[in-house]
């Protein structure tokens, strides 16, 4: 009863916890913060720089360019915590730039988090997203979170696929029903087609690039299948063998080439998902086809892959990037009547 009432007063949130991004959608506002998921912190500690404000967009203008005294971590790799001070750090910070001066009563949480994280990294999100201030937590599967924020009819008698290809991890799910049927996390995703394209410059031009540099590169002339005209683009970095700034060109057609490995790992995952399928499922797919989600689907081109391989028609969804955090933001909207479904904090 008192969860309820104070229900009406906080500011309860859905969180998309990735890799390379948080998103937080508040009840009834939708999406209201878009921030990287980077900290930078003084080195040897857990102290945040600048009282605690450099996180976000302020930190990952840091990525590459600190001095020595200060550290720019992603506390978040494939998908999952792997600095818990450090998270729960950043998780503070956006729960209290949401929550502005609203600090009595702490908000409900939903977080969604990859399908294949064990016991023991649930119990982390828990811990962490409690000690940043949330009253109660929920934790929803990123391809329900995805397929809901894509509007797909995930809870009817007919089967709906989603592709959500993050930063840190793709997860591919077949559902029907309101649940999950069939279901594959890989940790490959965004970031492994930035180290991708890291390699290539390396092997390629002995040119070392930072991250920021790379996924630049996969934005403006990667792509998974030859689409329209080829491009070019000048790269600039640290020469490895003079170890002076250089710069040099690169063409979308290179690119394409180095970016095969974690393209193909990509599409693997969502033949091995069907082959699991049930055959009704699988009939509903040859009509309903194949929903992509996430960062990594805006790679062009990689839809025609994946509809290459599957022989399925491929849709990207309706913004992409703000699927998972959409649909934390409906699960909000029905909580009362579908928080059964999900694992809280009072489960373990």
């Amino acid at each position: 009863m008192f969860d309820r009432l104070f229900g009406l007063f906080s500011v309860d949130m859905g969180i998309d916890l990735g890799t390379c991004n948080t998103l937080v959608a508040v009840r009834g506002q939708g999406i209201v913060l878009n921030e990287p998921s980077v900290v930078a912190v003084w080195k040897g500690t857990n102290r945040v720089v600048r009282n605690g404000e450099a996180v976000g967009w302020m930190a990952k203008e840091m990525l590459g360019k600190t001095p020595g005294t200060i550290t720019a971590i992603r506390p978040l790799k494939d998908g999952v915590i792997s600095d818990f001070e450090i998270t729960e750090a950043m998780l503070g910070y956006f729960i209290r730039k949401v929550t502005g001066k609203n600090k009595l009563i702490r908000p409900r949480v939903v977080i969604s988090i990859p399908s294949g994280i064990t016991a023991v990294e649930k119990q982390a999100v828990y811990g962490s997203a409690e000690r940043a201030g949330a009253r109660r937590t929920y934790l929803i599967e990123e391809p329900i979170a995805a397929a809901i924020g894509a509007g797909l009819p995930f809870a009817e008698p007919t089967a709906s696929m989603i592709v959500d290809i993050g930063g840190g991890t793709t997860e591919v799910a077949i559902m029907s029903l309101g649940d999950i049927a069939v279901c594959e996390s890989v940790r490959v995703a965004g970031d492994d087609m930035d180290e991708a394209i890291i390699n290539h410059m390396k092997k390629t031009y002995n040119l070392m690039i930072g991250e920021q540099t790379a996924e630049r590169i996969k934005i403006d002339i990667g792509s998974a299948a030859p689409v329209g005209d080829e491009k070019t683009m000048e790269v600039r970095g640290r020469d490895m063998i003079s170890g002076l700034p250089r710069k040099t060109v690169v063409s979308s057609e290179e690119i394409r080439e180095a970016l095969q490995e974690p393209v193909s790992a990509i599409t693997e995952a969502v033949t091995r998902t069907l082959e699991r399928a049930e055959p009704e499922l699988a009939a509903d797919l040859v009509e309903n086809g194949v929903t992509m989600a996430g960062g990594g689907s805006l790679l062009r081109g990689l839809d025609v892959v994946v509809s290459n391989a599957t022989g399925l028609p491929v849709k990207i969804a309706d913004d992409p990037l703000t699927c998972v955090a959409r649909g934390t933001a409906i699960y909000l909207e029905h909580i009362e009547e579908w928080k059964i479904t999900l694992e809280s904090d009072l489960d373990v």
